[in-house]
């Protein structure tokens, strides 16, 4: 580990990418605490502190305590998920779009931009029902005070305006850290929202055993928790099936080609972390809408959707598998892959390249990934019962768990391609013969 921070300060590109990464995730934490204009940030903070354990809680967790602070960031990066979720689906449904998204870094631009407009426009709708919201909390929760002290038209448009703001300001962040930052930017986001409350929650967790209302046991069955739901997404996030592939040899001039053997690495869990992101997400906007319509049926089915409910944790599952399954196809293709070995002379030994290599390929990736959804949908949903069923305080959630250690894991993967691809030792320690302390990889003498 030593090594990899000695060569991240000998590369100039990829220091001034971190640096520029943690910038940027400061700025988002200082938005945080900028207010919505009109609304009485104390009360908000007692409001959500209440409903501890519903989506607000959890709505709170993904915009980073942005919501108690009732922030400009309160909507935080969910309408863009949620517009990237929307228009994947017309991807596969609507011929024109799957034509632009086949043209390139050119079609890539295009949907992004389409992506925008729908953030955009869903930052508008949530912002409209939040602002209704905080009004009706006036009534609510009166014996706290008044939430919105000056309640009018004006304080509906200066709502939708600010939290529209914000999250194409978040949004923005997220393409700037992506693009000249080291991760994925909307990822590292929700990382720095969940990982901020950490610390908090651990206070309020050793303050609650001093007061004597945790035992020694139930502190010891939440350690054991965390650390089986960490080392288990280890385990998984680097989990692979790896398909034997054979090169044939062929011979230009009096050099031959190929002959080697290599293999297929397909991932346990190819969808990372975006089903539960997806999954919640799309879960958190019909509970929040059914929240504000006072109607028999919106109140039901704000019921339904309360995290810890059985008919919530079937629906979560469910789409966690459906979401797993779907981003796996949209962005691994075993035809492609086929074609690829078959034009590179590559095969599966037993298996006849083209149509039947990708039938297996895709076999495999069908079974593999069905361990992978049934692994997420464990690690998302097992600790939120057991701490419901056996009452420990385990708040962080597996959700958020799994979120944090994958986007950590991937975070430190790109680092360490940009240690390798300059030569440097990464996290494994030296690779091969050094001069003046520089690995040795160029092909020619004119590289070295």
């Amino acid at each position: 580990m030593a090594s990899s921070f000695q060569g991240i300060g000998k590369i100039p590109e990829l220091r001034r990418r971190i640096l520029f990464t943690l910038a940027l995730l400061a700025v988002y934490r200082v938005g945080v605490f900028v207010t919505t204009p009109g609304v009485d940030r104390s009360v908000m903070d007692k409001i959500v502190s209440q409903s501890s354990g519903s989506f607000l809680g959890m709505f709170n967790m993904f915009s980073g305590g942005a919501l108690e602070q009732m922030s400009i960031f309160a909507l935080g990066i969910m309408p863009y998920i949620s517009a990237s979720i929307i228009l994947q689906l017309l991807t596969v449904v609507v011929p024109k779009l799957d034509q632009i998204q086949k043209e390139g870094e050119l079609g890539r631009r295009r949907l992004n931009q389409y992506t925008r407009y729908g953030s955009v426009f869903l930052s508008l709708i949530q912002s409209f029902f939040i602002a209704r919201w905080l009004v009706s909390n006036n009534v609510a929760y009166a014996q706290l005070g008044p939430v919105v002290p000056d309640p009018g038209w004006h304080f509906y448009l200066v709502t939708m305006i600010s939290l529209t703001t914000g999250t194409a300001f978040i949004m923005w962040l997220g393409e700037q850290i992506t693009e000249r930052g080291i991760g994925n930017g909307i990822s590292l986001i929700i990382f720095a929202g969940i990982v901020t409350d950490l610390p908090d929650a651990t206070v309020k967790l050793v303050q609650k055993a001093q007061a004597g209302e945790i035992t020694l046991f139930s502190l010891l069955i939440i350690a054991c928790i965390v650390v089986s739901v960490v080392g288990l997404i280890i385990f998984f996030e680097r989990g692979q099936r790896r398909i034997p592939v054979q090169y044939a040899k062929r011979q230009v001039g009096r050099n031959v080609f190929g002959g080697q053997s290599t293999h297929l690495p397909l991932k346990v869990n190819t969808a990372g972390v975006i089903p539960p992101i997806f999954a919640s997400s799309i879960l958190m906007f019909p509970s929040q809408v059914a929240s504000y319509i006072d109607h028999p049926w919106s109140r039901a089915v704000a019921e339904a959707l309360h995290p810890g409910d059985w008919r919530y944790s079937v629906v979560y599952v469910g789409m966690i598998v459906f979401f797993c399954y779907f981003y796996t196809a949209v962005t691994f293709n075993p035809v492609d892959v086929a074609d690829n070995l078959r034009k590179a002379g590559g095969f599966i030994p037993g298996i006849r390249p083209g149509k039947a290599t990708a039938e297996y390929i895709d076999s495999v990736l069908t079974k593999i990934t069905f361990g992978g959804a049934v692994y997420i949908s464990a690690v998302c949903v097992l600790p939120s019962i057991l701490s419901t069923k056996m009452g420990v305080p385990f708040t962080f959630g597996g959700t958020g768990l799994m979120i944090v250690v994958g986007v950590a894991l991937d975070t430190v993967q790109q680092i360490e391609s940009h240690l390798i691809s300059r030569s440097y030792e990464g996290f494994t320690g030296p690779k091969g013969p050094r001069i003046r302390g520089r690995a040795i990889t160029a092909t020619s003498p004119i590289e070295a």
